[in-house]
């Protein structure tokens, strides 16, 4: 798959998401995906080489990207860093658009008051201190007007609109796909659910995400199968049952097109590296 959509799933006891970036060692590739979020990596150590739409933004100490929702990028973390990540709903900007919302794709110099607000939102929330949650929430919202304030483009290109309105209707469709991978669902009834022929739904799949729509949903009941391999104790036909699949040998085929082995090896031998760790 050349790229793909990532369902993100806000913090618990926060409005939008935010973590520390999980490349922090190094060595740590992110492929190309889109999320339905407007996405902020800010880098207080080390660097990140950053892509969106292919085009390279190397970001290091003090700098800070902004990814608009649906926009496709990719991350290459060679050297060790310290990057906070930040991933805002889009419906968080829902009154102050007019048709389309967009922020510079750009790599930002130093903003000594947005560092020192996300430095502090990320302080307080792993602190979590009594009222921690409106403390956060109050940088928050400070944050929201420094970007809309002076990050907004104002001249949007319209190449940039089409590709945003096509990814939008396909994370819809992903985001659907993720919340309901166990059930039988097939083109025809997707592409019904969304008001849209079998074959327009096959080609914006095709287009946008560079993969076909059986594919693609194979890949996500794989991905979630992988999970409950690698964290329960149940049957492999169990997994298959549970994730969407008809048996065990179709789990057992599509674990190994994606993985290079079978799930029932896949299994055995990382239990025995853990007892040997």
């Amino acid at each position: 798959m050349d790229f793909r959509h990532e369902l993100v799933v806000p913090n618990n006891d926060l409005p939008f998401k935010m973590f520390l970036f999980e490349g922090k060692n190094g060595n740590y590739q992110v492929v190309k995906h889109w999320h339905n979020t407007v996405e902020l990596f800010l880098v207080f150590e080390g660097n990140i080489d950053f892509y969106i739409n292919s085009i390279y933004y190397p970001i290091s100490r003090n700098q800070f990207i902004l990814v608009n929702s649906n926009e496709i990028h990719s991350i290459d973390a060679a050297n060790e860093n310290f990057t906070i990540v930040l991933q805002i709903p889009q419906e968080t900007f829902e009154a102050y658009r007019e048709e389309y919302l967009l922020f510079k794709s750009t790599r930002y110099e130093e903003d000594s008051e947005l560092i020192t607000l996300i430095r502090d939102m990320y302080r307080v929330y792993t602190e979590k201190k009594f009222g921690y949650e409106l403390e956060v929430k109050s940088y928050f919202y400070k944050l929201l007007h420094i970007l809309i304030t002076k990050y907004k483009e104002k001249d949007i290109d319209q190449e940039r609109i089409r590709q945003k309105r096509q990814l939008e209707k396909l994370s819809n469709i992903t985001e659907y796909i993720q919340e309901n991978y166990r059930e039988d669902i097939s083109l025809e009834s997707v592409a019904s659910k969304f008001g849209f022929s079998p074959t327009y739904l096959s080609r914006i799949f095709q287009k946008y995400a560079k993969i076909n729509y059986k594919s693609y949903l194979l890949d996500v009941r794989v991905q979630h199968g992988f999970r409950e391999l690698m964290n329960t104790n149940i049957s492999i036909g169990e997994i298959a049952e549970n994730n969407g699949f008809p048996d065990s040998r179709s789990f057992s085929k599509a674990f190994f097109k994606r993985y290079g082995v079978l799930p029932s090896i896949y299994r055995s031998e990382r239990r025995r590296f853990d007892l040997n760790h």
